[in-house]
């Protein structure tokens, strides 16, 4: 007697959707039906991983720095969960040596200017990644819909029985027995970002093309059958973008090497205050949150362009409005001239240490005089040498904190306990509070949808 298929969907073509439709299918070997439905085009699917550099937090492809769970604790002010963290640390090694099993090499990138945390890339980054795994898993059976939208979990006696879809306004139910829910925050849902960010969030440029596909239905359909909640809904990874420029992710992170005006020539914070990843998401949320017109502006001088490889700290195609005076260059980008010139005196007054000591690469100490507010606590050289330089600068949210709770096993949770035959992984989980750890965003998306297509396939069959 033939035994009934057994079906598994995995929502979203992005890294934790293809980790998990892939292992999936590698470990199902033709016992049960892997099916991947991305809202996107196929052109265009992938969410946020096609667009980025997908850097990695490993020390190498081998292993991953001793701190690693503190430090994931520390970034999220010890509201993480231990647990997750810990899964995540020691599973990592092993989710690159299958990545490198697909042809994926990976290289140690440098840091844009400063040091930061260990990271690997792969080649290629997150559009050879998507291409790679997108491949590997038809060849491995992995049936792809495109333009397919999630609306409903269907359940019959608490059991998952299927997926209720939308496709060019025709709706239909695909057969599932466990469901991967892995389709990101709600970052590109203008309502959602309002109701949990507040007035103005919804307004907010969003950091690639792929971002505006994450609307968030995977969250709510989980949270209709009572899935617990995860994360910092009012928090998001967050960042400084040229307003001018057309490019994915076009950060500008020069900025703690000079000032940032809003559009009277008022500072916003302390430039200096941390590495550039501990400061960026908040420099962007002040920027759209709390200045005139949600727009800023790196203001430097020329001695920029003596900083090695200052260019690693910028992904604008556009380059720096550039003047002689600073007079001129308050014209040319619309700020307040009187208002910038007093701001740089007072800056430039307030720089009195040693500019010998200049060190972009890391905190190098160099404080402007504390009597400065807001202070300036790294990096404190006056703005002195022309031409003078300026960046116009927009924050762009990448994604939400908020999301649902899942267990080391990447088990949806509902009242502390796994919902049968749920699953979910990446940007949707949550886990994230206060700030975004560096580098562990694919990093987790490709653990965690490994696991959570492993774990679907041993309960289905």
């Amino acid at each position: 007697m033939n035994e009934q298929p057994r079906n598994l969907v995995v929502i979203g073509q992005g890294a934790a959707g293809l980790a998990a439709a892939l292992t999936a299918a590698e470990q199902a070997r033709g016992r049960v039906d892997v099916t991947l439905i991305d809202k996107a085009q196929e052109a265009e699917a992938g969410g946020n991983t096609r667009w980025s550099p997908s850097n990695m937090r490993m020390a190498s492809p081998e292993k991953v720095e001793p701190s690693f769970v503190h430090d994931m604790l520390s970034a999220t002010q010890f509201k993480g969960d231990e647990n997750y963290f810990a899964r995540l640390a020691a599973d990592a090694p092993a989710t690159a040596k299958w990545l490198q099993s697909h042809g994926i090499e990976f290289i140690q990138p440098p840091y844009y200017l400063s040091k930061g945390p260990p990271r690997i890339q792969p080649v290629g980054g997150g559009a050879n990644l998507i291409k790679a795994l997108t491949a590997a898993a038809r060849h491995a059976g992995v049936t792809f819909r495109y333009g397919y939208s999630a609306q409903e979990i269907v359940t019959k006696h608490g059991r998952i029985t299927g997926l209720a879809v939308e496709q060019a306004g025709e709706r239909e139910t695909l057969p599932a027995d466990a469901i991967v829910l892995a389709c990101g925050g709600f970052q590109g849902n203008a309502a959602l970002m309002r109701q949990h960010l507040g007035d103005r969030a919804e307004s907010m440029r969003l950091i690639s093309p792929g971002t505006r596909f994450n609307t968030g239905e995977g969250i709510a359909m989980a949270l209709t059958l009572g899935a617990d909640t995860s994360g910092d809904w009012a928090g998001m990874h967050c960042e400084p973008v040229d307003a001018r420029s057309k490019n994915s992710a076009p950060v500008v992170l020069v900025y703690p090497y000079g000032i940032v005006v809003d559009k009277t020539g008022r500072r916003l914070f302390d430039e200096g205050g941390g590495l550039m990843h501990e400061t960026w998401e908040w420099l962007a949320r002040a920027i759209h949150f709390n200045t005139p017109g949600s727009i800023a502006f790196a203001v430097l001088d020329s001695r920029l362009l003596d900083i090695t490889d200052y260019q690693r700290a910028i992904r604008s195609e556009v380059a720096p409005v550039q003047a002689d005076t600073l007079a001129e260059l308050a014209k040319l980008i619309g700020v307040d001239a009187d208002g910038l010139a007093a701001t740089v005196k007072v800056y430039n007054d307030a720089c009195t240490g040693d500019p010998t000591k200049f060190d972009a690469t890391l905190k190098d100490g160099l404080a402007a005089a504390k009597t400065l507010q807001p202070p300036k606590s790294n990096w404190a050289r006056a703005i002195e040498k022309p031409p003078f330089l300026a960046f116009p600068l927009v924050g762009a949210v990448a994604y939400t904190f908020g999301g649902i709770a899942t267990d080391a096993r990447a088990r949806v949770l509902r009242g502390g306990a796994p919902v049968p035959g749920l699953y979910a992984a990446g940007e949707i989980t949550g886990n994230f509070y206060a700030t975004a750890p560096n580098a562990v965003s694919v990093l987790r998306a490709f653990v965690f949808g490994r696991i959570a297509g492993a774990e679907a396939v041993a309960e289905t069959l």
